[in-house]
């Protein structure tokens, strides 16, 4: 299931079978196995002396007063570091969906991060299902909006569409997959009460199963979410998505409908966080 490129973020969108592959590295020896001639006890000093400058220059480079070179960092080139920070993503979870996240723009990013996996899952089309995730991502005063808008986009056509009954359910036989993996967050605007987030996702969608006439597939889309802190958490004001980036295809061949039914049912899902 995915979004169109329309503004409000509802619609049904067409989704192309993209793949990822990892490069493989090289094995072997650099050295090729030549012997290394003996040295001198003046090149041994000389060795030495390099060795002991480069220490010095990496302990400098690596001090602990945070400070680094301004041509070289990440967010020199448009990006923020990735690396862990130590700060505990979220509180807790409420209605299966994590919450209470820190009042920063980390907290915004990983906010946006889990919102985005969440409106694009399987759940989303299950009505009951459906107001409770509205009810718990969104402003208290966008909820009864939204939900008449998710009802309007996610109504019988939409479901038969996809194959899926008046509950959000699967026919008998097949699997629906919705799952959505961020790939990366961009914070566009901060303030103290508001931020725009924009999340990189890429993400499987379809029905698994013989005789599927909806098979799984893969995009790559980007999320822009408006978030508003309120009632001591990030929520959603709105939100609209659009396709890419995405890479080139890989010539990897697809799993069967099988083997993807089981990935979706054995591998779990996570918690993203900034």
């Amino acid at each position: 299931m995915s979004y169109d490129d329309e503004t409000d973020g509802f619609g049904s969108g067409g989704a192309g079978q993209t793949r990822t592959r990892l490069p493989e590295g090289g094995t072997g020896d650099v050295y090729g196995g030549a012997r290394r001639p003996a040295r001198t006890s003046r090149s041994l000093v000389m060795v030495v002396g390099v060795v002991v400058l480069l220490i010095s220059a990496i302990a400098f480079a690596n001090r602990g007063d945070g400070t680094v070179s301004p041509g070289t960092t990440d967010t020199a080139k448009g990006t923020t570091p990735t690396a862990a920070t130590g700060i505990r993503p979220v509180a807790g979870k409420h209605a299966g969906i994590p919450a209470g996240y820190a009042k920063d723009e980390q907290g915004a990013q990983s906010a946006a991060a889990n919102y985005a996996v969440t409106l694009v899952s399987a759940d989303i089309l299950k009505p009951d299902r459906r107001r409770d995730i509205v009810r718990q991502l969104f402003v208290s005063d966008k909820v009864a909006e939204l939900e008449a808008r998710f009802d309007r986009a996610y109504g019988r056509e939409f479901l038969d569409k996809v194959g899926l009954d008046e509950k959000g359910n699967a026919a008998d036989g097949l699997t629906y997959v919705s799952r959505t993996a961020p790939m990366g967050t961009k914070v566009t605007r901060f303030t103290d009460h508001s931020a725009s987030v924009e999340v990189w996702c890429t993400g499987v969608f379809g029905s698994a199963g013989i005789g599927s006439t909806n098979p799984v597939t893969n995009d790559w889309f980007t999320m822009a979410l408006e978030l508003r802190w309120a009632d001591g958490d990030w929520k959603v004001e709105s939100f609209s998505q659009e396709e890419g980036p995405a890479p080139v295809n890989a010539d990897r061949t697809a799993s069967s409908a099988d083997e993807i039914a089981r990935a979706v049912e054995e591998y779990g899902g996570f918690t993203y966080a900034r």
